[in-house]
């Protein structure tokens, strides 16, 4: 685990030759802060249903992008586990050190917490997500399709049943009007208190500039990334197991 001292230690690597890999709904939040010099791959937001396609796909990339950059920043939390087995055998991974990727939107683990100790049952929302697809409302067109309108209905609000609050994360990079009144209607449609929470670039801005320090991991080349390597205290090891 690094320390904040040790983030000094990555201090050569914030210039090195970087690329991001990242999934299609957190590429909308780092891509306005990327230099031009940094590339950037973006896989599938499906993939997420199938971690270990998840995995592969990600390894993949991985292998590829190590030819062209000496570090390469994943835009993913721990994500199902399917970034746990991970390895670069050239370059260094810098990853977020978050369960998924609500916390990125949120600017970090500790915010997350917060909203999550203060309203526990909060079905989130982003721009992104309603972009490819993922949110009730979506899932409740598809279910329509395919068993009709009551059905459909009564399965969405079973899906739904935990969830009293829809949050919408509002991160300000983009003009968002549209997707507000989108999640408004989900909210309004599936009875959910509806409630906007403002997101931060913070650790997305860390991402790509540094410093690494403890809200992420960074794997020097040929180490696999393990599960452990999440787990930030003991405290948190207790909640988790």
């Amino acid at each position: 685990m690094q320390h904040h001292s040790e983030s000094h230690r990555w201090a050569p690597l914030y210039t090195a030759r970087r690329l991001v890999i990242a999934c299609a709904t957190v590429i909308e939040e780092i891509s306005p802060f990327l230099p031009a010099d940094i590339p950037s791959e973006i896989l599938d937001f499906g993939l997420h249903l199938h971690p270990q396609e998840l995995k592969k796909s990600l390894q993949d990339r991985i292998d590829l992008a190590s030819h062209h950059a000496d570090v390469l920043l994943l835009g993913y939390g721990l994500c199902s586990m399917a970034v746990v087995g991970l390895q670069a055998t050239t370059a260094h991974l810098v990853i977020p050190r978050v369960d998924d990727c609500i916390s990125i939107f949120l600017g970090s683990c500790d915010a997350y917490r917060e909203q999550a100790k203060k309203e526990p049952g909060t079905y989130y929302l982003t721009k992104g997500w309603m972009e490819v697809g993922d949110g009730p409302f979506e899932e409740y067109k598809r279910l329509v399709d395919k068993f009709g309108e009551a059905r459909a209905e009564r399965m969405t609000r079973l899906m739904l049943k935990n969830y009293v609050r829809l949050g919408f994360i509002n991160t300000g990079q983009y003009q968002i009007e549209r997707y507000r009144e989108l999640a408004r209607q989900t909210a309004e449609k599936f009875d959910l208190r509806f409630e906007e929470i403002n997101g931060s670039p913070a650790l997305v801005n860390k991402l790509v500039f540094g410093p690494w320090d403890d809200e992420f991991l960074v794997v020097e080349p040929g180490r696999t990334i393990q599960y452990s390597d999440f787990v930030r205290s003991q405290t948190t090891l207790t909640e988790k197991t």
